[in-house]
């Protein structure tokens, strides 16, 4: 939930939609931070004071007027995003470079605010995974699983200066998906693996009461009216459906639905990133197609794929098909069919 491709009216201007997205994202920001440490704190910072600076930037440039959509929380929504997206103990850059692929190329290459065509947190997240894929696996280990856990100046030293007290090692841990996806190709069942503390109750330590306060504050977005139920129930429908149905057919190999919905991006994909209304389909059942397409690619991605996540990649393929679906989902004008009958010989 990127931008506003129309005006909202006062009462839901789009500054005052921006910062009741922010507000529906602290219930995960403040989980991600008491069970990963403050490096959450640390990279929110970073792609905030990146994205703003160059949303500043590209507006000077194209003689907009900066305070008016800077002032829009469309820039810090996009920075929130790319920064819940990324692993907390990165070295610094990376969540400049991101910014910058979000802010620059994705939003405004494509004409700013409303007209990008991608979601930009997703195209900064792209951009960095395919480029550098190997600072993009420096997650957090779990605070109760860490063989250090990293204060706030280990958080800052990390980010930095690429070195804590410790070596980066001590403090990170692959993630519950890229650990599952490793052993499976390793020869090992789900059920060995899934039985390893890493893992959990439902689907991470940690990571599956994020997931669980990302589901919250989603929901708070639904009582608000911000966004409707159609992208964020089709999204992890298609998700667990085609989780459960590769369980049932091989649960040797294959995870069940519960635990792709609680691991990695889907709660935030479902509610904050794939219900962006610029980049999402517009029609109630483009809707459902839409978000049906992103959740059964998450799943294909995750399984067959070469990243351990599929949310992005799929949001992003889902978006190059929202003119199509659009276009073929527009509901018929209530009396079309009926004029075109009486003119009929």
């Amino acid at each position: 939930m990127t931008g506003a491709p129309f005006s909202l009216g006062p009462r839901n201007s789009t500054p005052r939609v921006m910062l009741k997205v922010l507000a529906a994202l602290v219930p995960g920001i403040v989980a991600h931070y008491w069970f990963f440490g403050p490096g959450i704190v640390v990279s929110l910072l970073l792609t905030s004071l990146a994205a703003v600076g160059f949303e500043a930037f590209v507006l000077l440039m194209r003689n907009q007027p900066v305070r008016l959509h800077l002032t829009d929380g469309s820039a810090l929504v996009t920075a929130w995003l790319l920064a819940l997206s990324l692993p907390t103990l990165a070295p610094w850059w990376l969540y400049v470079a991101g910014s910058f692929f979000a802010i620059v190329v994705a939003k405004h290459l494509y004409g700013g605010l409303g007209q990008n065509v991608f979601n930009p947190a997703m195209v900064g997240y792209a951009a960095l995974i395919v480029s550098f894929p190997l600072y993009m696996t420096q997650w957090p280990a779990p605070l109760e699983l860490a063989v250090h856990a990293p204060g706030w100046a280990d958080a800052f030293d990390l980010v930095f200066a690429g070195q804590g007290a410790l070596s980066p090692d001590a403090y990170t841990s692959a993630t519950p998906l890229d650990s599952l996806k490793t052993q499976i190709l390793a020869g090992r069942t789900v059920e060995a693996v899934l039985g390893q503390p890493i893992y959990g109750l439902l689907g991470g330590v940690g990571g599956e009461w994020v997931a669980l306060a990302f589901l919250a504050g989603g929901a708070a977005l639904l009582a608000m009216r911000l966004t409707t139920w159609h992208i964020p129930l089709a999204f992890l429908a298609a998700v667990a459906l085609s989780a459960g149905a590769l369980h049932l057919i091989d649960p040797a190999r294959h995870a069940g639905p519960l635990f792709h919905l609680m691991t990695g991006g889907v709660m935030l994909g479902a509610f904050f990133i794939a219900t962006d209304p610029v980049t999402a389909s517009t029609t109630p059942l483009g809707k459902l197609v839409y978000a049906g397409g992103a959740g059964l690619l998450t799943v294909v991605i995750r399984t067959w794929g070469g990243f351990p996540d599929g949310v992005a990649f799929a949001v992003l393929l889902m978006n190059m098909c929202v003119p199509f679906i659009d276009d073929y989902t527009q509901p018929r004008v209530f009396g079309k069919t009926a004029r075109l009958r009486r003119r009929a010989p």
